[in-house]
């Protein structure tokens, strides 16, 4: 168990007071509300929202249905392993706000140490019931499922996606509305990018310095569309010829010239491949939604793009031949995002699903957007607010629906690393074998070899 989910005895009696107030002295009922999210700091915007508009207005509905309930909110403002802490804690010694906003990642470690609970087992069959499972794509809700249960609520996502600059396309002899069907014509276009005089045809993220990126926007979209998942059917996959595949691949891109090896190892590397990319200097990067958002954005972003919507172009994540991802599909993604779950020792369960669907309503999900165009988990809701940013509903359409979560389990952070370790190798040359055999062997020293699927 990972050292934010120690509980210890002092801790647990020092908190053994706090919880969930069943009532209060007037005959009221008490809800609480906690999320990592303070206003005028972190995450002031979903604070706001939750004190501004979450609570009036499930105050006002309760009471004209002749309930007197209050909601407090509870915020927090801390690094996310202490507020992972601060909220084990409370669970451990059974108290805690009703309503509680998880990183979706952690969702299998609370279950697998009982501190959270199934929501149909928490709140009854309305809780499998709610009209929002309908608006929710059954990928999308996979972010709050955990051994094919569902333990919450999903909020926003994201998805990821291949980038291409038009430009060097149009340089390049390729179609300005290129849609990749398999990894060799992404090779291929890399290829005559690389004829072009481009200086790096593809980014995909590697090694150990890009972190969590390395995994989540190269080796697991990779995977996926190799047919396998990191994790499944209670296994971790290990030196599988799936997994050979996906270093394959990135020694076919870092071993060939079609990408810069070197960029890989930089501290800085992905914000250097953000600059490159708006410079003009790399023809097909894989990254996230937030990348469209936040980085090339054309007037507040970190590498901005003025002729973004022009020169930009965007394509689905193939699978290494059509059919050959996950569940049979062309093409794959990854996703991540937050959740909210229920306090399994509420003393109001009922009522606290009432406020967590409440939460999850598409009006409630609209107002939280605030005019801002950001992919929500309800379908109804994106096709209401997306049509401003035609990449984010392309996300939204086309990547959600086929997308796929990391294992919300404790050990996954190292199992990541090992993953970013194994693209390393290849990346500086090692052949495919001999990194899949070393990964092989760090997998099974993380999980113990029965654990491993080959």
């Amino acid at each position: 168990m990972k050292p934010a989910l120690v509980i210890l005895a002092a801790a647990v009696l020092a908190l053994a007071g706090c919880g969930t107030d069943g009532g209060s002295g007037d005959g009221a009922i008490t809800l609480v509300i906690t999320a990592n999210a303070i206003s005028g700091g972190k995450n002031a915007e979903s604070a706001d929202w939750t004190k501004q508009w979450v609570i009036p207005r499930f105050e006002a509905a309760q009471k004209a249905k002749g309930r007197d309930v209050h909601v407090l909110f509870q915020p927090s403002g801390v690094d996310d392993e202490q507020y992972k802490t601060k909220i084990a804690l409370d669970l451990k010694s059974r108290t805690g706000a009703d309503v509680i906003d998880l990183d979706g990642i952690w969702v299998g470690e609370f279950a697998q140490a009982g501190y959270v609970k199934p929501l149909a087992e928490v709140a009854g069959p309305e809780a499998d019931s709610w009209e929002g499972w309908g608006q929710i794509p059954t990928a999308v809700q996979g972010l709050g499922i955990f051994d094919g249960k569902r333990y919450a609520l999903p909020q926003g996502t994201d998805g990821r996606v291949l980038y291409y600059n038009r430009k060097l396309f149009e340089k390049a002899g390729l179609p300005s509305d290129w849609r990749p069907a398999s990894w060799q014509e992404i090779l291929d276009a890399g290829a005559a990018l690389k004829r072009a005089g481009v200086p790096i045809p593809i980014q995909v993220d590697a090694g150990t310095a890009m972190g969590e990126a390395t995994t989540m926007q190269g080796a697991l979209p990779l995977l996926a569309g190799a047919g396998a998942e990191i994790y499944a059917n209670g296994k971790w996959t290990g030196a599988s010829q799936a997994l050979k595949d996906v270093l394959g691949f990135y020694r076919q891109i870092y071993t060939t010239g079609l990408g810069d090896p070197k960029l890989q190892q930089e501290a800085q590397g992905r914000d250097k491949s953000f600059a490159r990319f708006a410079e003009g200097k790399i023809g097909i990067l894989a990254e996230g939604d937030y990348f469209w958002r936040a980085v090339i954005e054309p007037t507040a972003g970190v590498a901005p793009m003025a002729n973004r919507d022009a020169d930009v172009g965007y394509a689905l994540i193939p699978a290494a031949r059509p059919g050959a991802g996950i569940r049979g599909q062309d093409a794959v993604s990854m996703s991540g995002g937050a959740v909210r779950v229920l306090n399994p020792f509420s003393k109001n369960p009922k009522l606290a699903w009432e406020l967590l669907s409440f939460m999850h309503s598409a009006e409630a999900t609209a107002a939280q957007l605030a005019g801002a165009a950001r992919i929500t988990s309800r379908t109804d809701v994106n096709d209401q607010v997306l049509g401003v940013d035609p990449m984010l509903k392309f996300v939204s359409d086309e990547v959600l629906p086929v997308t796929a979560y990391r294992p919300p389990l404790a050990v996954y952070p190292q199992v990541s690393v090992a993953l970013q370790e194994a693209t390393a190798d290849v990346v500086s040359g090692t052949s495919v074998d001999e990194a899949a055999a070393s990964y092989q062997r760090k997998l099974e020293a993380i999980v113990g070899a029965p654990n491993v699927a080959r």
